[in-house]
Parts: structure tokens; sequence; C-alpha cells
């Protein structure tokens, strides 16, 4: 029973911590905070963005790209509530649903975290979908 209690513990701290990481990252990017963002972006993060913007293409970002258009305020600069549907966690990895409703647009993003060696919780990939585009 204490191992299940343990498991239980950890399952329910990963799952702050999760929380936590995404709301920071979702803060800096509407601050368009590139310095900040990066810290919670791994090195292999990816933006992968399937038919957006009136594209019919797979289009995929890497951190640094995805961090030059922070920071050249192509993306980002918006004030949006973060809402997370749901939350599944696989050991050092995990996928969160998030909603992300903003003034410009109201995404549904899943996004997978890694754990690193640190126990930090990091984003490895966002699937955006836009739902409302205002």
């Amino acid at each position: 029973i204490s191992l299940f209690t343990a498991t239980g513990f950890s399952q329910q701290n990963s799952t702050q911590k999760i929380k936590e990481t995404i709301d920071a990252f979702v803060k800096a990017a509407d601050q368009n905070d590139d310095t900040t963002l990066s810290t919670y972006l791994d090195d292999n993060y990816r933006l992968v963005m399937n038919r957006l913007f009136g594209s019919d293409q797979v289009t995929v970002l890497t951190k640094t790209m995805y961090l030059e258009k922070i920071k050249s305020k192509v993306f980002g600069g918006d004030n949006r509530v973060v809402t997370i549907q749901d939350i599944i966690i696989n050991g050092n990895t995990a996928v969160a649903q998030v909603t992300l409703k903003g003034e410009k647009m109201t995404f549904i993003s899943l996004i997978s975290l890694v754990m690193d060696a640190s126990s930090n919780w990091k984003l490895i990939s966002d699937c955006p979908y836009i739902v409302k585009k205002e």
C-alpha cells in the first residue's frame, strides 16, 4: 500500500509541476520573453503546425526558429487564459491537452513534455489547433 501511496503522490507532484511549467511557458510567450521561454523548452523542442493559418502543409519549427518568432513578436504578445483538460504521465514523459484562450485566437494544443535529469519538466513538442480566430 505504501508503494501505491508513494506512486500516487509522485504522480500528483508531477501533475502539479507540469501545470506550473505550462502556465510559465504560456506567460513567457504572451510577454514575448524569449529568454525565459527558452528555459521551459527542451533543446529538441518542435512546434508542429498542421495546416494552420490557411496552409495545406505541415510546418515544423525548431526551438531556435520558434524563439525567433517570439522575440520578433510574430508569435506571442497575447494575454491567454490556460485551461488544462487532461494530463497523461508515462514515466519521464507526459502529454497535456490544453486550451489557450486569448484576445487574438483560441487554440487547443497537445503539448508533450519530458522530464530532464534535474526533474524539471520541459516542453518537447506543441501541436496546436486553432478553434477560433478573431
